[in-house]
């Protein structure tokens, strides 16, 4: 436990700052024109988010995205220079949106976000839940082949929040922390376990008990913990052919 907890643990965070509310349509996204909701846009005032996600925000795959699980994604707007400086041959598509995300974050990242969290935003109580799985669409995106795998591997993810009552959130709002039942399990300590560590037998044990954790994460973890094996990411940061 010892490393592991003190490296990744004991969050302390306690509010985080909401610069944009963003929101899209699904449109054809790539060469292909995938269904895509990917491409969201500032609102100028509050809206509703409910248990399925924010009024008016669509997903072109609501198979793996979207749902109770993936109601609104979060993103740190610290991330953006980063990625800047390692592509600068993209500099111009590094802005706060650019990851599809829901709400452009302020003051916090992966590191500060524990599982099981639950944050008072506006008039909504939003629980976090996951992190980011990069998909291939980010590949079409940012008309880079290789950018899901270098979100997973930097883990700059974002992250999600289920929503656990309904309320109207906006833009330039404060969230408070309102309980953190697991201080030790930020969602920086998840990424690195599930794309790094990804056969320390003590950390997925303690990972798949967690309370609240999303059936497809639990899963992952005890399926490592039968075969001893990482599952196949192909068919997620890959682009199909």
């Amino acid at each position: 436990m010892g490393m592991m907890r003190q490296k990744w643990g004991n969050a302390a965070l306690t509010e985080f700052f909401v610069r944009q509310v963003r929101i899209g349509r699904v449109q054809p996204l790539g060469p292909r024109k995938v269904s895509s909701g990917i491409d969201k846009r500032p609102v100028s005032a509050p809206v509703m988010a409910h248990a399925d996600g924010i009024s008016g925000d669509e997903q072109g795959d609501r198979r793996h995205h979207g749902g109770p699980d993936k109601a609104v994604h979060a993103y740190a707007s610290a991330h953006y220079p980063f990625w800047a400086a390692d592509l600068p041959e993209r500099v111009a598509l590094f802005q706060p949106g650019a990851f599809g995300e829901n709400l452009v974050v302020e003051g916090a990242t992966e590191a500060d976000m524990c599982l099981g969290d639950q944050w008072q935003l506006g008039g909504a109580l939003l629980e976090v839940s996951q992190g980011r799985q990069p998909c291939w669409r980010l590949n079409l995106r940012f008309d880079c082949p290789d950018m899901a795998r270098l979100v997973q591997q930097t883990e700059r993810t974002g992250w999600y929040f289920r929503v656990i009552k309904p309320g109207k959130l906006g833009p330039l709002e404060t969230a408070t922390l309102v309980q953190r039942p697991h201080p030790g399990w930020t969602i920086a300590r998840a990424s690195h376990l599930l794309y790094h560590d990804r056969h320390n037998r003590t950390e997925l044990a303690e990972f798949a008990a967690l309370p609240g954790l999303p059936e497809s994460w639990r899963n992952l973890a005890e399926a490592r913990l039968r075969s001893g094996l990482t599952e196949d990411w192909t068919r997620r940061i890959v682009t199909p052919e």
